[in-house]
């Protein structure tokens, strides 16, 4: 790597620190009594999301598929200082679960202070092998569910000034092999409301948009699905949970979490190449 390359992303990272350095700061208290939805709530970044909010005195809506395991969240989150926590199962690749389940929100909180939009379909890690058809199913629970739930709770967004928080990825603004159709789901995302959130402050509204670029978290699901593969190390799903948050309520536009995210993503139309040799040497793959 050449003396320029190095200089170049030392000066990134110096950047990179200066801004979250200087960032808006964060009061706990802000969270006491807001009324949050969080899904993808049962295990990995939204469960941890849930016990955060539990601690900071918030009342909790969570929702994924698996009804016994939210039920157990929810306890863990009253025990945790939660001045509420309810759940409700849903499906997020059908058509009627995300408006019920924000309508659920919206009629036992009596509406919302911040929308958190984590939850994701499953898709395999491994090279594509033309599957059109996965590709169009995995749209609906990453993609399509996430407008048509920011839709349906917006009205109440702007009446409390909320927020909301949409989890992306790096692969939503760097492609990764072996990651085809999450990659095209994510970057559908990245596009869409980056796209509202100029239209939104273009009418001056009232609600604000977080997009949340995530690399690798040691959440139990990802860990199975790279064991092996990529040397990358993996980040801890309670602290990218924690920095969800704090970007949702100090109404910041982006996050980069970890912090090579935010590098990678500034020199990839800078250094093509050096970010491809990065990319797929991080991978064993032997063909």
């Amino acid at each position: 790597m050449g003396a320029f390359v190095k200089i170049a992303i030392a000066s990134i990272c110096v950047g990179y620190l200066a801004v979250k350095w200087n960032g808006p700061s964060f009061d706990p208290e802000s969270l006491r009594g807001a009324r949050v939805l969080v899904t993808g709530a049962s295990s990995g970044i939204g469960e941890q999301m849930a016990y955060h909010y539990a601690r900071f005195g918030a009342q909790i809506v969570i929702t994924a598929r698996r009804e016994k395991v939210l039920q157990q969240v929810t306890e863990k989150c009253l025990s945790l200082g939660a001045q509420k926590a309810l759940y409700i199962s849903g499906d997020m690749s059908t058509e009627s679960d995300p408006d019920k389940v924000v309508d659920f929100a919206l009629e036992k909180l009596g509406g919302l202070d911040y929308l958190v939009l984590n939850h994701i379909g499953v898709t395999r890690f491994a090279m594509w092998d033309g599957d059109v058809d996965h590709v169009r199913w995995l749209m609906k629970p990453n993609f399509f569910s996430y407008i048509q739930m920011a839709w349906r709770a917006l009205p109440s967004l702007e009446k409390s000034k909320g927020s909301m928080a949409i989890v992306s990825s790096m692969a939503g603004k760097l492609s990764n092999p072996f990651t085809a159709p999450y990659c095209a789901t994510k970057s559908a995302l990245n596009g869409f409301f980056g796209s509202l959130s100029h239209e939104l402050a273009m009418k001056k509204s009232n609600v604000s948009i977080s997009l949340i670029t995530l690399g690798l978290i040691d959440t139990e699901s990802a860990l199975k699905a790279v064991r092996g593969i990529i040397t990358t190390p993996a980040y801890p799903a309670s602290e990218a949970a924690l920095n969800i948050i704090i970007t949702g309520a100090t109404r910041q536009l982006e996050l980069y979490y970890p912090w090579y995210t935010y590098v990678m993503n500034l020199i990839k139309d800078w250094y093509p190449s050096l970010t491809h040799h990065l990319i797929q040497n991080a991978l064993n793959y032997d063909p």
